[in-house]
């Protein structure tokens, strides 16, 4: 369920396909992001679940799964 709320956010902010969106999709090469755009999903990701994410954990993030994990572990 949570790969499947991220998924969306990601498509919406991104403007990708559902369908080439996975867990190990790379976010900032596989979707041509940038560090901004990493950013704008990680407060859409803060709105949506209810957690704040320090800066230091936005670092970590590189893959699709990398968000799915955190989430699931501070939810």
């Amino acid at each position: 369920m949570v790969f499947e709320q991220l998924r969306d956010l990601i498509c919406e902010m991104l403007d990708v396909d559902e369908n080439a969106v996975t867990m190990d999709s790379v976010i900032l090469e596989d979707f041509d992001a940038d560090s901004l755009d990493l950013v704008e999903i990680v407060m859409g990701v803060e709105e949506q679940f209810g957690i704040e994410i320090p800066d230091n954990a936005i670092e970590e993030f590189h893959t699709v799964g990398d968000v799915v994990r955190y989430i699931e572990d501070h939810t």
